[in-house]
C-alpha cells in the first residue's frame, strides 16, 4: 500500500488505519476520478518504504570499486558479513543488497545505524506529525540484541522480511515490534502505545481525520479478537491465528508496509 505524495514528497494521505469493525478498511486507497481505487503491490510501491529510500537516495552515481562489490570497507567500525552469506540469508539479489550496501555506508560511515539517525529519518519523512515515538519502537525491533544500534547486516535482514517475506514471517516480525518489553507477549497498553505513535507520526494528514479516542477504541476491539483466552495478554500463536483468520485485522496490520 501507498500515501499519496506531493511532489516535495510530504504524505498528503494517510488513509491507513483499517475498521476493526468488520468494515471495510480505507487503508492506502487512492483516490483518482472521484474514486477510491485499491493500490496494486507493484515492485515501485515496494521501494517507496521509507528506510528503503532514505538509504537509495544517498547513493550516488559514483563508481564502484571492488571492496564494495564485496561488502567491504576497511575504514569502518563495523564490517558486514560477506555477500554471498546475505543473499542467502535474505530475498535481496546481488545487486540489491550492493545498491543498499553503497547508501547505507554513505548514511553511516561507522557501519552502524543509531536512534537518532532512525528518528531522523522518519521525522524527514513524516514532517506534519511526531515520528519519534514510533522511530523509538521501530529501532528496537531491528536491534534484536538490544546494544543501541544496527548492523547492516540486522538492517537488511529485516527489510527482506517486511518487504517480501511470507505472511507468517511479516506477522512475527510485527508481533516482535508490539511487544515493546520483548517478554513474549503483547499487553493492550503495549498495542496501544504502538497504535498512538503510528497516529502521532501519520499527523494532520491521516484520513478520515481522527479523533483523540480513535487508537484507544482500534486497539481494544482488536485486542478482544486477539486475546483468545482472556487472560489479558497476546501470544505469538494468538496474533499469528487471529490475524490470518480475521481479514480486518489482517489489512490493519499491513500498515507497517506503509510505515517502515
Amino acid at each position: 500500500m501507498e500515501f499519496l505524495q506531493e511532489e516535495d514528497g510530504k504524505v498528503v494521505d494517510g488513509s491507513l488505519l483499517g475498521d476493526a469493525n468488520g468494515v471495510e478498511p480505507g487503508t492506502g486507497r487512492q483516490k483518482e476520478s472521484g474514486k477510491w481505487q485499491r493500490p496494486r503491490f507493484t515492485r515501485k510501491a515496494l521501494m517507496r518504504c521509507c528506510l528503503v529510500k532514505w538509504i537509495i537516495a544517498s547513493t550516488g552515481p559514483k563508481e564502484q570499486d571492488s571492496s564494495d562489490s564485496d561488502l567491504e570497507l576497511s575504514t569502518v567500525r563495523h564490517q558486514p558479513e560477506g555477500l554471498e552469506q546475505l543473499q542467502a540469508q535474505t530475498k535481496f539479489t546481488k545487486k540489491e543488497l550492493q545498491s543498499l550496501y553503497r547508501g547505507f555506508k554513505n548514511e553511516c560511515p561507522s557501519g552502524l545505524v543509531d536512534e537518532e539517525t532512525f528518528k531522523t529519518i522518519y521525522s524527514q519523512f513524516f514532517p506534519q506529525g511526531d515520528a519519534t515515538t514510533y522511530a523509538h519502537f521501530l529501532f528496537n525491533a531491528f536491534d534484536l540484541d538490544r546494544n543501541g544500534s544496527i548492523r547492516f547486516e540486522d538492517f537488511v535482514i529485516g527489510l527482506s522480511v517486511l518487504l517480501r517475506g511470507s505472511v507468517t514471517e511479516k506477522l512475527n516480525w510485527a508481533f516482535n515490534l508490539y511487544d515493546i518489553n520483548k517478554d513474549g507477549y503483547i499487553t493492550k497498553e503495549e498495542m496501544l502505545l504502538i497504535m498512538k505513535s503510528i497516529y502521532d507520526m501519520m499527523g494532520r494528514y491521516t484520513y478520515p481525520s481522527v479523533r483523540d479516542e480513535a487508537p484507544s477504541e482500534h486497539v481494544e476491539k482488536f485486542f478482544q479478537k486477539m486475546d483468545r483466552n482472556r487472560d489479558g495478554v497476546v501470544t505469538i500463536e494468538e496474533f499469528i491465528e487471529t490475524c490470518q483468520k480475521d481479514e480486518n485485522i489482517m489489512n490493519s496490520m499491513q500498515l507497517f508496509e506503509n510505515v517502515i
